[in-house]
């Protein structure tokens, strides 16, 4: 799928409002398991972030070459 500028950055605009509120949650949460599961679904979230950001920069740095 060819995602265009704006559209990778609404995208990462979304995921990094997903880890902030991710990182509040974590932060409110006791408990173990709510630790470990809220952990994960950060990591998830982080690895989707860093996808995104590799695609926007090969798409700005193809802009670039043009």
């Amino acid at each position: 799928m060819n995602e265009t500028l704006g559209e990778l950055e609404t995208r990462i605009a979304r995921v990094q409002e997903n880890l902030r509120q991710l990182i509040e949650q974590a932060a409110a949460y006791s408990g173990a398991a709510d630790e470990e599961r809220n952990a994960d679904r950060i990591a998830d979230q982080e690895a989707k972030l860093e996808v995104l950001i590799k695609k926007r920069d090969a798409l700005l740095s193809g802009s670039a070459q043009s």
